[in-house]
């Protein structure tokens, strides 16, 4: 008998842009430029702030910061409370960058995906794809 528990998967997405890892810095902690790439919120880059993450599709994320180390690496918590299992996520979501010699490598990855939450998988892969794209979109109006 097995009683280890359900592998819990993850959504990897790599992008590298062409500007330096602290213009992505400021896109991804300074809430009116968050908003412009992910969503509304009320973001602070303070471990243990907790945050919410509005959704165009109405959905609101209960966020919480872990780690802030500037121009390096961001984690917080993305939760989305659903009365319907395979709809109530606790994941986390970690951006780490890397300088490269043509810029910036961004790396974000969200973990905690149970193998019942199929829907909500495939919807953080689409997703971040998208996020990332206006994102890129973003960064040449980002001083």
């Amino acid at each position: 008998m097995n009683d280890a528990p359900p592998a819990i998967r993850s959504v990897v997405v790599e992008r590298e842009f062409p500007w330096p890892p602290e213009r992505l810095w400021r896109a991804l902690t300074q809430p009116h430029l968050i908003e412009a790439w992910l969503m509304k919120n009320d973001f602070a880059p303070v471990v243990g702030h907790r945050f919410n993450l509005r959704g165009d599709w109405g959905g609101v994320l209960d966020c919480e910061v872990r780690l802030v180390e500037p121009n390096r690496r961001l984690s917080y918590s993305w939760d989305f409370a659903h009365e319907d299992p395979t709809f109530d996520l606790r994941s986390v979501v970690t951006f780490a960058l890397e300088p490269t010699a043509a810029g910036t490598r961004l790396q974000v990855e969200q973990v905690g995906f149970r193998p019942d939450q199929k829907q909500a998988f495939g919807g953080a892969r689409a997703g971040w794809a998208g996020f990332l794209g206006k994102l890129e979109e973003l960064l040449p109006a980002v001083n």
